[in-house]
């Protein structure tokens, strides 16, 4: 337990058996009244933000989210292996935990993951990665005035747009926040 003056940004905090992490907070003293706390929380799984506002000194439940990096083994089933890179436990993690970052992960890849309790929360992969096109269309000749892009398979199996230009082989560099084209890789 904590009180709402230990409000800090990255506190995750225990509201009706949901994890909330404080991504914004401030403490208001008006002039009449008593003084509060406005914070910003974001669920820690489902991504959703929320405002909340509380009363200056109330106690609120406060939960350990343990944040480590791990290497990602492989796949088993419906589930992903991964690898405390410290003590070298292996930890399962649900296809649904995982979410749309599997589609943005290579074997022996490091990522962060959060557990509470040992269990999975999410799974949080680099801003950034090179992964190679596996499979496109050849880029049509002609008008190129407009920046026209195709689709493109990626060796995770994910699907991008790309510019015309780029064919199967290249590494590119995708955002993993929105599997967004960042750019051609040269080897």
């Amino acid at each position: 337990m904590a009180t709402t003056n230990d409000l800090k940004n990255g506190t995750v905090l225990n509201l009706d058996g949901q994890l909330w992490s404080v991504v914004e907070f401030q403490h208001v003293k008006p002039g009449k009244g008593p003084a509060f706390v406005r914070t910003k929380l974001k669920n820690v799984v489902s991504g959703k933000t929320l405002d909340k506002t509380f009363n200056a000194g109330v106690k609120v439940e406060t939960s350990n989210v343990d944040k480590r990096t791990m290497q990602y083994l492989y796949k088993d089933g419906a589930d992903f292996v991964f690898m405390d890179t410290d003590t070298y436990d292996q930890l399962m993690v649900s296809e649904a935990t995982v979410g749309e970052a599997a589609g943005y992960m290579l074997e022996n890849q490091n990522a962060i993951v959060a557990t509470h309790d040992g269990t999975p929360l999410y799974v949080e992969l680099p801003a950034s990665v090179v992964l190679e096109i596996t499979h496109t269309d050849p880029g049509l000749q002609g008008d190129r005035s407009t920046g026209g892009t195709k689709p493109a398979t990626l060796e995770t199996g994910a699907q991008i747009q790309v510019p015309l230009f780029l064919e199967t082989g290249t590494k590119v560099k995708v955002d993993t926040r929105d599997g967004s084209y960042l750019g051609r890789v040269n080897d």
